[in-house]
């Protein structure tokens, strides 16, 4: 387990009860109630620092290494019945952006998310989830598949932000952005969106319009990365926790700025901590929230959707 600078504390009380439980099993000396008291510190401990997280530790969470990433969710959701699907049909396959259909009981769902990877290998051919105009153009074909079929789109949101190189803007990157911003607007399937992990800039909208749109607990949306407003405003990376507190990216100022309909609580620590609980957590919001969406007649589900995002930003005096 990877620890986190303000995840020390923990740490040390980690390895404090694991060194009394081997002294209890290599000696006749009785550490039972030793051990029961750095258990109860521990947990007192991690309640303390988890509950008085500042905005830049939640960014901190999001990125954690052993968090789980889109293809984890999506093969807890649906076991062996997801079928990715690949290709834009116009230039290649990103490997950055994922989507495929798959069932959670008996309903299909066509999901789609952007894919971290792992380890240096897997980081570089999943391009550190940073999607091309192709990943863009393959997920509104996939949308647009699904909405001839009848079927719900799910969207899972972790990005660093779409990938800003010199090659992605000559294949038009922020026009594959827009065009599945519109396309969204109005497609005429349920549309369901959690942001998982990073939620960043255009990267992250350009498959974030929903019909709901949820956040788990640590995780954080912007449109910016709280490093580069603090090189843009301060000429410095050193101010990203002062960027990150004054950027309102945290799901609670999300939820409270109503850009977000609902938080996903996380298990103590993290998603990473208790992996089965978080999956259970999501399949249960997808599941309750397609059930409040697939009676409205398409009329009116393209209407509210397109409602709730004119209302946003709205200021009454």
């Amino acid at each position: 387990m990877e620890y986190l600078e303000f995840e020390l504390p923990i740490k040390e009380l980690e390895e404090q009860l694991q060194k009394c439980e081997i002294i209890g099993k290599e000696s006749e000396v009785d550490v039972s109630e030793t051990c029961k008291q750095i258990e109860q510190k521990l947990i007192a401990t991690k309640k303390d620092i988890y509950k008085n997280l500042t905005p830049w530790q939640r960014v901190q969470l999001s990125r954690h290494p052993n968090r789980p990433y889109t293809l984890d969710y999506i093969n807890a959701l649906c076991g062996d019945t997801f079928l990715e699907l690949h290709g834009d049909r116009g230039f290649k396959d990103d490997k950055a952006m994922i989507g495929g259909l798959g069932k959670i009981g008996d309903q299909s769902f066509m999901f789609i998310g952007q894919q971290k990877g792992y380890n240096t290998k897997t980081r570089q051919y999943r391009n550190f989830g940073m999607a091309n105009p192709e990943g863009y153009r393959k997920a509104l074909r996939l949308m647009k598949s699904a909405e001839k079929f009848g079927i719900p789109v799910v969207t899972l949101l972790d990005t660093p932000g779409a990938y800003p190189g010199l090659e992605a803007e000559e294949r038009g990157q922020g026009e594959a952005i827009a065009r599945n911003i519109l396309e969204m607007t109005r497609l005429k399937v349920p549309i369901i969106t959690i942001v998982i992990g990073e939620g960043a800039s255009g990267g992250a909208l350009g498959i974030g319009v929903g019909d709901r749109v949820m956040m788990l607990e640590n995780t954080w949306y912007s449109v910016i990365s709280p490093e580069s407003c603090s090189s843009i405003l301060w000429r410095s990376w050193e101010y990203k926790e002062q960027a990150a507190a004054a950027l309102k990216l945290t799901a609670k100022d999300m939820k409270k700025l109503q850009i977000v309909d609902e938080i996903i609580k996380e298990p103590l620590g993290g998603a990473h901590h208790n992996r089965q609980e978080t999956f259970d957590a999501v399949k249960k919001v997808i599941l309750k929230t397609f059930e409040e969406l697939k009676d409205l007649p398409t009329k009116d589900l393209v209407n509210q959707r397109m409602d709730k995002y004119a209302n946003m930003g709205v200021y009454k005096g």
